[in-house]
């Protein structure tokens, strides 16, 4: 199964390279990316996993309804993204269920940073998705980490996908940067290997980021993002439903373990 899922939030990625962005443009940008995911997803019949921080959810009512009525699951993403306590383990799970009237069972950490499996328990999730298994310099260092799903603490722990042997994370910026020929060879080696699929992203990447005075990025973030990288992912999914390839939720994918 190819678990497809969207970080989405309020779009305050700029703060990290020094650059100001109105809240009112963290919403919209992020909102616009969101629709584009959600017009892809719909072109393929596809579902996915939206974990979602509680500001934007609260910002965004209406996609949150298309989220949830078209049979994507919705979870969270915290209550917000570049603030963390471990009260918001529970808060932002009973929040998002107040919005969404679903039950959310499963959490991503901001920035896949660690988190204590003791508090996703107590706080109810069935899952947690947390985990890059791979090492990038200043981000992750988790070779010493399952690179397929197991358990923690009473909580089923769901590690991003990153390929066999070398573990080269097949995360969004992969995505970005990589021949599309090479991200699917690798995509189609873990598939094959692990029998799933786990591969994550986030609407502000199907917006145009080339403004290097707006928005402070490097090359390697702004490749290949708006239009083009919504050319990316219809390619992607359209190449993996040629392949037979099924896609559904991680609620669907706990299903089948």
């Amino acid at each position: 199964m190819v678990l497809l899922s969207f970080d989405i939030e309020e779009f305050d990625m700029p703060f990290e390279y020094g650059k100001e962005i109105s809240f009112e443009d963290q919403i919209s940008i992020s909102r616009a990316g969101t629709v584009a995911i959600l017009d892809l997803l719909d072109k393929y019949e596809v579902k996915a996993t939206f974990f979602c921080t509680v500001t934007f959810a609260e910002n965004i009512p209406d996609l949150i309804k298309r989220i949830t009525k078209t049979g994507h699951e919705l979870a969270s993403h915290g209550y917000y993204h570049s603030d963390f306590k471990p009260e918001h383990l529970l808060q932002s799970k009973l929040k998002l269920e107040e919005i969404s009237g679903k039950e959310i069972t499963g959490y991503r950490m901001a920035r896949m940073m660690p988190v204590d499996e003791k508090e996703i328990e107590k706080a109810g999730y069935v899952y947690n998705t947390s985990i890059n298994p791979t090492y990038l310099p200043g981000r992750y260092n988790n070779f010493n980490i399952s690179r397929t799903f197991f358990t923690k603490e009473n909580v089923l722990q769901i590690p991003a996908s990153v390929s066999p042997i070398v573990r080269f994370p097949l995360f969004w910026l992969s995505f970005h940067n990589l021949p599309l020929s090479i991200y699917k060879f690798l995509a189609s080696w873990t598939y094959k290997k692990d029998k799933y699929l786990n591969v994550y992203f986030h609407p502000w990447e199907f917006t145009d980021l080339d403004n290097f005075e707006r928005f402070g990025f490097p090359g390697y973030v702004r490749k290949n993002t708006g239009s083009k990288m919504i050319e990316r992912m219809d390619s992607l999914i359209s190449w993996m439903k040629a392949k037979k390839y099924s896609f559904g939720t991680f609620q669907d994918f706990i299903k089948t373990i």
